[in-house]
């Protein structure tokens, strides 16, 4: 891993967390302006490391921190790595019994990248508590795409890696990413489910369903099932995902700098359309002005969080916020702090949103991946939806190169809802990739 680089005096700027409190007025306007109830900041640039927060939240505060989760999921299999007990070319299979020749195909290497194949979700059919009762889910449910074919986004992969880290330890989940991770890096550990299922009442702040026109903020309960935990069960502050980030910039952790520096190695391949840049075995990638950041993003019931990571320099951007609109906020958050001169690494969305042409309607149908549905209805007048298991996205329109965008329900803001993917032996769309994950079309039945 490259070690942070050393600033001369003559090269040092002044950076956002100054003594005038620039970065807390930030955020307490950013705050007000989306509707968030509250948030945490922490922003490490320069040597320095400021610390704040807005509405009603204490630094130390625990928040949902959603797919998150899965970063530090991945570092407990790479510290399995360092031990020996794992390798990344290892199929799921070698690990797991009863996944079947197919689903125990993938790698832990491809699981970690979302390149594995694997479905993004499974029903309620896969949450008995039984890791046998998930396992038969999995294998009853198939692959998407065969593995190493391309990037789909997969909870299940991860809750795999789960599964695999407590075969190989001896420990739950819960007690491995503890007793490895959380507690080497001095992380109080908090969750938003533990084993059977129990929800600890003042375990983490509630998060917040915003209405986009009144902006009132309603709290919503946590819905993550027990089985789903090693994929987003973590509930954690900005200082404590900040933390974490610094083990990757040479600071303390109990990560080696070389297992370190391939958890956000781009893997060939793993092209996560709509997410990031690229896709490493558990950091995404994403470009920014001066080098590139990895990092990860992570939305639970009514939070959003985001962690950004430039190694090389030794900076990170750690915010977690309490509302369902906090993306929104995220996005406005880079903009200004790329203003002030940290250039933050962040997707860059297509470009010519308002240029959209209307789709065809061929498009019109139905596109699986699990259980999972994703639904286009292209109507006689030209205009067009999306439905995601029941929630409408309005005015999908087409961009280039396959891709769509749509009209955010919450927000209204006009968003990448995705893209089409064609088969190449006939050139008709035969699935799309939504929020990085690949749906097949269904085919009508002759």
């Amino acid at each position: 891993m490259p070690t942070p680089t050393t600033l001369t005096q003559s090269t040092l700027r002044v950076p956002i967390p100054a003594a005038d409190g620039r970065l807390q007025r930030l955020l307490a306007g950013l705050v007000h302006q989306h509707g968030v109830p509250a948030a945490q900041l922490v922003v490490t640039d320069g040597g320095r490391t400021d610390s704040v927060t807005a509405g009603e939240i204490t630094a130390a505060a625990k928040v949902p921190a959603g797919s998150i989760t899965k970063a530090f999921t991945a570092a407990v299999a790479m510290l399995l790595v360092a031990d020996g007990d794992l390798d990344p070319d290892d199929p799921l299979g070698e690990h797991l019994d009863g996944l079947g020749p197919q689903v125990g195909r993938p790698t832990v290497a491809q699981v970690l990248s979302h390149t594995g194949g694997l479905p993004a979700a499974l029903g309620a059919a896969a949450d008995g508590g039984s890791a046998r009762r998930y396992l038969r889910a999995c294998r009853d449910a198939g692959l998407v795409q065969p593995p190493g074919v391309g990037f789909s986004y997969s909870n299940v992969g991860y809750v795999l890696t789960g599964y695999v880290v407590e075969a190989i330890t001896g420990m739950s989940w819960w007690e491995a990413v503890e007793t490895l991770l959380l507690d080497e890096l001095g992380i109080d550990a908090a969750f938003v489910v533990e084993p059977g299922a129990r929800r600890r009442a003042g375990a983490h702040v509630s998060g917040h369903a915003v209405h986009a026109a009144t902006g009132r903020a309603r709290p919503v309960a946590q819905t993550l099932t027990a089985a789903e935990a090693a994929a987003g069960a973590l509930a954690l502050s900005a200082e404590d995902l900040a933390a974490f980030g610094s083990m990757f910039c040479g600071g303390d952790g109990p990560l080696p700098a070389d297992l370190a520096e391939r958890m956000g190695r781009p893997v060939p391949g793993a092209e996560p359309f709509g997410l990031a840049d690229s896709w490493g075995l558990g950091l995404a990638g994403y470009r920014g002005a001066d080098a590139d950041w990895t990092g990860h993003d992570g939305t639970a019931d009514g939070t959003s969080c985001h962690l950004r990571i430039d190694a090389g320099h030794g900076r990170v951007v750690a915010l977690t916020t309490t509302g369902n609109t906090g993306a929104a906020l995220w996005t406005d958050l880079v903009a200004a702090l790329r203003a002030e001169g940290l250039p933050v690494g962040d997707y860059e969305l297509p470009s010519g949103l308002d240029r959209a042409a209307r789709p065809a309607a061929d498009l019109t149908g139905h596109y699986t991946n699990g259980d999972l549905e994703y639904q286009v209805d292209v109507r006689a007048d030209g205009g067009a939806v999306l439905v995601v298991d029941g929630e409408v996205y309005p005015e999908l329109a087409l961009l280039r190169d396959g891709s769509f965008s749509v009209r955010e329900p919450a927000t209204g803001r006009r968003i990448i809802g995705g893209r089409f993917l064609t088969d190449p032996a006939t050139g008709t769309v035969s699935a799309m990739q939504a929020g990085g994950r690949v749906a097949r079309r269904r085919r009508r039945a002759s």
